[in-house]
């Protein structure tokens, strides 16, 4: 091959795509911009802005609202950053009380540190920059709340430490002229629904200290860029879309798995590229994929190039992960096996390849990731090693859509009551609220208000609703979406932190007798405390991995709205999800073999949330030739394909989204298929397939009935989060039974309009 896709040979591709060099087109420096500033920027080899960071200024300047959406490494910074430094130029001789300040959120604290870095490196005039997140000594934050002009954070610490102590931060705040919302894209599902009210708090509080500032959100990937801001900030938005920036070759290759698997081959492949001395990030899908990924390829590796390759994961402790990125940033650490850790923004300069070990789950979170290649406009190489799930095996048979598709819609829902109430509950803590600051937080706060007051949480005065217990208000709400904290790993014997896990993951993953990996090295799980939020390990060396099985059931609440295809029905609404984790099975690390299962204690979890599901009545049935006998086999594997090709649709993963299917539903009286949003309220991902209802389907279908295998497989019908151990399954029936849905199905462009009504559990049967 050529040009970087000869860094190592890459034997028999299932679609190779090379994409061009381009040139880029700059414009002159805008007039309000300082000769003092020009000047230090021309130093640093910056002569004149690109296209797009001179549009984006000129808005900011003008005191519009911003959607920043060009391409990855095509200078977005600096769009925001002219105006920022002008500013700070401008009020250079006031008293640092009077200074105009600006904010940066970015969702991950190495994107924050990066930003700062950067900045450093840039020495901007008169700007100072600090970063307030909780890797922060006490000293730093000291200093960023009371000298640094420009505040690096994330909406963790925005939510939790400044909004409700703003009185200490009324300097910044007071000052706010600028707020920058780096990567916006990753904020969907609930976690962008909290993002969305934790930006709403910080505008009504900015407004109590008399500023208004100007919010620029930047993505690479996000669709609908100017929509997706003002659902974020509650304000319109202008989008900056055309990338005038230049670019570098990219040759992008597809893989089949073979006889290794994918994540064997994603291990020859990094092993290759580290013997060529190409500097790699590979992407897997797991934090235990990151680690045996990492572990495998050294020990392919001689000694020498062995310890340049390392695993970055969440859950590693702050120290260890600021040393890897500096390890990946020197060059000291030639390829990192990461989970979308490292997806974000971080500018690790002349990396040469990314492997993609499975698609990510999203065609925004597969370019992310493919554009941490070639950032200084060399040449790069990108592989996407396909997994054996419907989706990647959809997408190597039709990688136009890859490659020309598009992006998908992001999903999430500002006006979640779930996420809005304890928002309300934490404004209110913060300053009393009013009627007049309703509508700021959607049409359900003021019924949700009143429910807070009956509740006892506010307290109503004749100037507003105030906090009216002694507990912190921030603490309501987890705004990643866990509902409760992490579970924090120990080591037994030593009392060592290694990390923590997800609560909600916990008892799937963590559970008593389950395989934990930390930075390569095996542990067992001795036992699981999920009331104190700690689970106890010790170092084991064994031959299995673990993999945890639940049960589940699912009653309907509410359809929201409904849609009939000759003999079937597509309705969204509220569900409620009951699943336990009740056993566990041991599984030779390798092929996969069972060679056990244990019993476990583990309580109920109870989800109240949104799901999209589609009967069908018996004649449909009986025409489409599903006998009585299949259907538990048929709804089961189109169950599974159907949660495996939605996100073709919106952006959300599969580990986001679960289903459930039976042969006769208790609240529907029919064969039914369910797949629901794993956050409480909803996340906007099964509203998202109950749009797209017809094209999704037909997918799922086409995906089932294209694979090559016989009876089903983890390239059609089988999950590997299935809670049932993949059975009952029935590919042929699961392709009927799609026809069936289908029958009468409108066209890709030609979905009516939902006719949409209420109506409760009672409604539903017959």
């Amino acid at each position: 091959m050529a040009g970087a896709a000869g860094i190592v040979p890459v034997a028999d591709p299932a679609c190779r795509h090379v994409f061009p060099a381009r040139p880029g087109r700059t414009g002159p420096w805008p007039t309000w911009l300082s000769g003092e500033i020009t000047a230090r920027l021309a130093a640093v080899g910056i002569e004149r802005p690109w296209g797009h960071q001179l549009a984006a200024a000129e808005l900011v300047r003008s005191r519009t609202h911003v959607a920043l959406a060009t391409g990855t490494s095509s200078g977005k910074s600096l769009a925001y950053l002219l105006p920022l430094v002008q500013n700070a130029v401008d009020d250079a001789g006031l008293p640092r009380s009077r200074r105009r300040t600006a904010l940066y959120l970015a969702p991950t604290k190495a994107l924050a540190h990066d930003q700062l870095r950067m900045v450093r490196e840039l020495d901007l005039p008169h700007v100072t920059a600090g970063v307030l997140d909780g890797d922060s000594s006490d000293g730093e934050r000291d200093w960023a709340r009371g000298s640094a002009d420009y505040v690096l954070t994330n909406p963790d610490m925005l939510h939790h430490s400044i909004l409700p102590t703003h009185e200490r931060h009324r300097r910044l705040l007071a000052g706010l002229d600028l707020v920058v919302v780096d990567e916006c894209h990753h904020y969907r599902g609930v976690f962008g629904s909290h993002v969305a009210q934790v930006l709403r708090r910080l505008r009504r509080l900015c407004r109590h200290y008399g500023a208004d500032p100007v919010f620029v959100l930047a993505s690479a990937t996000v669709a609908d860029p100017a929509s997706a801001a003002q659902r974020l900030i509650g304000a319109p938005a202008t989008a900056v879309v055309a990338d005038e920036s230049p670019r570098g070759e990219l040759t992008f290759v597809l893989l089949e798995p073979e006889r290794s698997g994918t994540h064997g081959r994603t291990c020859e492949l990094v092993a290759d590229l580290v013997r060529a001395r190409a500097r790699t990030v590979a992407f897997v899908r797991s934090r235990r994929a990151a680690e045996t990924v990492a572990r495998e390829a050294r020990d392919a590796l001689d000694p020498a190039l062995a310890v340049r390759v390392a695993a970055y994961r969440g859950g590693l402790l702050p120290e260890e992960r600021r040393a890897l990125e500096a390890a990946l940033v020197s060059g000291e650490l030639l390829a990192v096996s990461s989970t979308n850790a490292l997806e974000l923004g971080i500018d690790i300069a002349g990396l040469d390849a990314v492997v993609l070990s499975g698609f990510p789950g999203t065609r925004a979170s597969l370019w992310q990731q493919v554009g941490r290649a070639g950032r200084r406009g060399r040449p790069a190489l990108a592989v996407l090693v396909a997994g054996a799930d419907p989706l990647d095996q959809y997408l190597v048979r039709h990688p136009e859509l890859l490659f020309g598709g598009g992006l998908e819609a992001t999903a999430f829902d500002p006006d979640n009551p779930y996420v809005v109430a304890p928002h309300l509950a934490a404004a209110a803590a913060e300053l009393a609220l009013t009627a007049a600051d309703m509508p700021m937080f959607g049409p359900a706060a003021p019924r949700l208000l009143d429910e807070l007051t009956e509740a006892g949480l506010l307290r109503r005065r004749p100037r507003g609703w105030y906090w009216a217990v002694r507990d912190r208000a921030s603490d309501l709400a987890d705004i990643r979406g866990a509902g409760a904290p992490a579970v924090t790993i120990v080591e037994a014997d030593t009392g060592r932190l290694l990390g923590t896990v997800d609560a909600a993951a916990a008892p799937a993953t963590a559970h008593e007798g389950a395989v934990y990996l930390h930075q390569g090295e095996q542990y067992r799980v001795q036992a699981l405390d999920l009331d104190s939020g700690v689970a106890m390990v010790e170092a084991a060396e064994v031959d299995y991995d673990t993999t945890a099985r639940s049960v589940s059931s699912l009653t309907i609440d509410e359809v929201t709205a409904s849609r009939r295809w000759g003999g079937a029905e597509v309705s969204f609404g509220s569900v409620t999800v009951t699943s336990q984790v009740v056993s566990f099975l041991r599984r030779r690390a390798g092929t996969g073999q069972v060679l056990g299962e244990v019993a476990l204690d583990l309580p109920e979890r109870t989800l109240a949330t949104k799901a999209v599901w589609w009967t069908l009545t018996d004649d449909a049935l009986n025409r489409a030739g599903v006998a009585p006998a299949d259907v538990p086999g048929a709804a089961h594997a189109a169950e599974h394909a159907s949660i495996g090709l939605l996100p073709l649709f919106a952006i959300c993963d599969r580990w986001d989204i679960g289903g459930l299917s039976t042969a006769c539903h208790a609240d529907t009286g029919m064969v039914t298929v369910f797949v629901h949003d794993g956050y409480p309220g909803g996340a906007g991902m099964a509203e998202r397939g109950f749009d797209q209802a017809a094209a999704w389907l037909t997918a799922t279908r086409d995906a089932i009935a294209a694979c090559g295998c016989l009876d089903g497989c983890p390239a059609c019908v089988q999950s590997p989060k299935c809670g049932n151990g993949n059975s009952p399954l029935d590919k042929a029936g699961a392709v009927r039974l799609l026809d069936a849905v289908l029958a009468d199905a409108p066209t890709r462009g030609g979905q009516p309009e939902p006719t949409a009504r209420v109506r409760g559990p009672a409604d539903l049967a017959g």
